[in-house]
Order: structure tokens, then C-alpha cells, then sequence
């Protein structure tokens, strides 16, 4: 008897169809946000210092007020998203102020003025990020996590390669204020694209409104809580990458004079750019490879790069071929970290408290670089640079250790 041959079957939606419509939308709303918020922020000092005049310390007090009011915004977005219908008008909602009130300091006539509207317009982005985040995990199925968050943060990382060339041509074409109010462009854009990434995903099945509700207590303990605490680790040694550009330049200007060594470590600054964004896909991919515990795996590959590019830079190499090799080792450390850090916490977090827990990683994002950053330059000021990445460098193996004992308990539960 012949055996007829079974029916064709589909392949399945995380086999085939990860990258799907939504998931395009929310990559092209990432990228299109950078390049519009990366316009007015790279433009900012030129607006500050000789459009109206205000000193350099005016720049810092307006990015430090506002990385801490995005800081909180970011946990409120996180209770907020925690309803999958709102989280939709928080995306939206998100997306279209910070592009309006980013353009908006192009019409600034004192620096109060530019301070308000920046610090309004990262309230707005701390907002939208954990709704991004929680739709993006709508989406996929679970499997598909990593390919899918590593996506959409390799379409973050281009529009900040994009952002800053397109602001020097806008600058040189038009000159700094229109410049600055073009950016309106991309950022509605990008709220067009979240819109059309919302249009293919499933509407919420329940009408009931979620209750506006803190829930710390409950992402804060089992798996989920010990992840909390290595990325917290990690992010408490994260500085901003302008302190490894002002490495770079000190390190650079005795041979190179100061011009040049800022122009060399821009360049090597955008070689960081290039390989955040080369590794995020492989990343997710790898995440997703690997299995239930695969992002925490990959989580824990991204710190270990890190730890090891803090332990170059303690070292006063002044070759440039040196120092571009913990450039190029930093940003493929973020790269993997900010691809596996979402799909890890989509992974654990009850879908109920989706939105909480992305707000609760953004929150500690946030304070942990802003302690990073403090401390650091502190210890830069006070002792050397040496002892400032030291120190750097201790965070990362502390927070490569939890990684590797919270990826290890968690295989065991398998």
C-alpha cells in the first residue's frame, strides 16, 4: 500500500513570519525617532552657547534635569502600559510630542525657554519606551524574542549614525534653528509608523481597563528579580559614551594636538555606533538559538565584552589601531546587552505586568548610567582615569557573575 505523503504544513509564526508588518513598523518608528531626536541633540550646544549665548554649564543642568525627569517617566510609561489598550495611546502619544517639542526649541528665544521643551520632550520619550517595548512583545511569539528586539535596536543604532550626518547637512544647507525644526519630519513619521505597526497587531481581547497600580514587589522577586539585579549591576558601570570619547581625546591630544584627537575620537565614537548596530541582530538571533535561557547567555556575553573593553581603556595606549579595539569591543557589548536585556525581561515578566517590568528595566537604565557617569568622573577628577574604569570594570565582573548564576539556576528549572 502506498503511503500518501502528509500535507504541506505552514511553517510556523516564529519559523516564518518574525519579522512581520508590526514588527517592521516598530523598527522603522525606532529609527525614524533617532534620526529626529538625534538632530536637535546633537545641535544643542551650537543653540546653547552661540545662538543664545548661555554657558557651557547651562548645557549640562538642562541634560541632567532631563535624563532624570525621562528617568521617571519611563516607570509611569511602565504602569501605564501595564493595560494593553493604552499602551497603544502611549506609543502614539509618545512618539508625536517628543518630535513636536524637540522642534520646537528651534523657536527658542532664551535658554528657559530650550530647558522646558527638552526637558518636556524626554518626559515624552520616557514615556513611550516601555509601550514600545510591551508591543513589540505582542507580537512575536516568545521564540522569536531576541530576532525580534534585535531588530529594532538595530534600527535605534542606525538612526544614531543617521541623526548626526543629517544634522551637519541640514546645518551647512539651512543653517542651526531650521535645522533643528526639520526634525519635526522624521519624529511624526515615526509616530505614523507606530501607528501603522498598532493596526497590525491583535486588539486587546478585554475591554476592561487595567487599574493604574506600583507593582515593584512582584517583578522584584524569582528569576525576573534576580535579573533586575545584574542589570542593575551592569548599569551602575554603564557610563555614557562621551566619557570613552573624552578618553580617546586625552589620550590622543599630546600626539595628535586637541583638534585632531576630538576629529579621531568622533571617528572611533562612530565605529562604536557601527558595531552596537552590526551585533544586535546576531544577538537575537543567538538569544533566540539558545533557548528559554538564551538571553540571559547573551546578556552575560554583552557584559563580559564590556569588562573587557574597561580593562583597555585603563591602559594609556595612545596608538589609534589600540584604542579603537575597546571602541569597537564597548559597542558590540551594548549591542548584545540592550538586544538581550528586553527579551530576557519579555521572557520572565508575567504578561499581566509586561508593562511594569519594562518600566522598572528603564528605570534602572536610567539611574544606574546617571550613577555611572557621576562616579566615574568623579573618580576621573579626584584619581585618574585608570581608577575611574577600574572601577568600571569591578561593576562589570559583579555584573557578569549574577548573569551567569541567574543563567545557570534558570537552566536547571528547565
Amino acid at each position: 500500500m502506498t503511503e500518501t505523503a502528509p500535507p504541506a504544513t505552514s511553517p510556523t509564526p516564529d519559523e516564518e513570519k518574525w519579522l512581520t508588518p508590526g514588527v517592521r513598523g516598530i523598527g522603522s518608528a525606532s529609527f525614524l525617532a533617532d534620526v529626529g531626536h538625534e538632530i536637535p541633540t546633537a545641535l544643542l550646544p551650537s543653540l546653547l552657547t552661540s545662538t543664545l549665548g548661555a554657558p557651557a554649564a547651562a548645557l549640562g543642568a538642562i541634560e541632567g534635569f532631563s535624563d532624570a525627569l525621562a528617568g521617571a517617566a519611563r516607570f509611569g510609561g511602565g504602569i501605564l502600559a501595564d493595560d494593553p489598550a493604552r499602551r497603544r495611546k502611549v506609543a502614539v502619544g509618545g512618539y508625536a510630542t517628543t518630535a513636536v517639542l524637540g522642534a520646537a526649541t528651534a523657536g527658542a528665544t532664551a535658554v528657559w525657554q530650550v530647558g522646558v521643551l527638552r526637558a518636556a520632550a524626554w518626559t515624552a520619550r520616557g514615556l513611550r519606551v516601555p509601550a514600545r517595548n510591551a508591543l513589540l512583545a505582542d507580537i512575536v511569539p516568545a521564540k522569536a524574542y531576541g530576532r525580534a528586539y534585535g531588530f529594532e535596536r538595530m534600527m535605534d543604532n542606525l538612526g544614531a549614525i543617521f541623526g548626526p550626518l543629517l544634522a551637519l547637512g541640514l546645518v551647512a544647507w539651512l543653517g542651526v534653528s531650521w535645522a533643528i525644526g526639520l526634525s519635526v519630519i522624521p519624529g511624526l513619521l515615526a509616530a505614523a509608523a507606530i501607528i501603522y505597526a498598532i493596526r497590525k497587531t491583535p486588539h486587546p481581547t478585554s475591554r476592561d481597563k487595567v487599574p493604574l497600580k506600583i507593582r515593584i514587589k512582584p517583578i522584584l522577586k524569582g528569576d525576573l528579580g534576580k535579573l533586575m539585579g545584574a542589570v542593575a549591576a551592569f548599569e551602575v558601570g554603564n557610563i555614557a559614551a562621551t566619557l570613552l570619547i573624552l578618553r580617546a581625546s586625552d589620550l590622543l591630544a599630546p600626539e595628535h594636538g586637541s583638534k585632531t584627537a576630538t576629529t579621531i575620537a568622533l571617528g572611533l565614537y562612530t565605529a562604536y555606533n557601527v558595531a552596537a548596530t552590526i551585533a544586535s541582530i546576531p544577538a537575537g538571533r543567538l538569544s533566540d538559538k539558545l533557548g528559554t535561557r538564551g538571553p540571559v547567555l547573551v546578556l552575560a556575553g554583552g557584559v563580559a565584552t564590556f569588562a573587557i573593553a574597561y580593562g583597555l581603556f585603563t591602559i594609556n595606549g595612545t596608538a589609534i589601531a589600540f584604542l579603537a579595539i575597546p571602541f569597537l569591543l564597548a559597542g558590540a557589548g551594548i549591542g548584545a546587552v540592550e538586544t538581550a536585556q528586553h527579551p530576557a525581561v519579555a521572557a520572565l515578566a508575567p504578561k499581566d505586568l509586561r508593562g511594569s517590568a519594562f518600566g522598572t528595566l528603564a528605570t534602572i537604565q536610567s539611574l544606574g548610567n546617571l550613577a555611572a557617569s557621576g562616579i566615574a568622573g568623579i573618580l576621573w577628577s579626584a584619581v585618574s582615569p585608570t581608577a575611574a574604569f577600574t572601577y568600571l570594570t569591578a561593576w562589570m565582573i559583579l555584573a557578569l557573575v549574577g548573569l551567569l548564576i541567574a543563567g545557570t539556576r534558570r537552566s536547571q528549572t528547565l
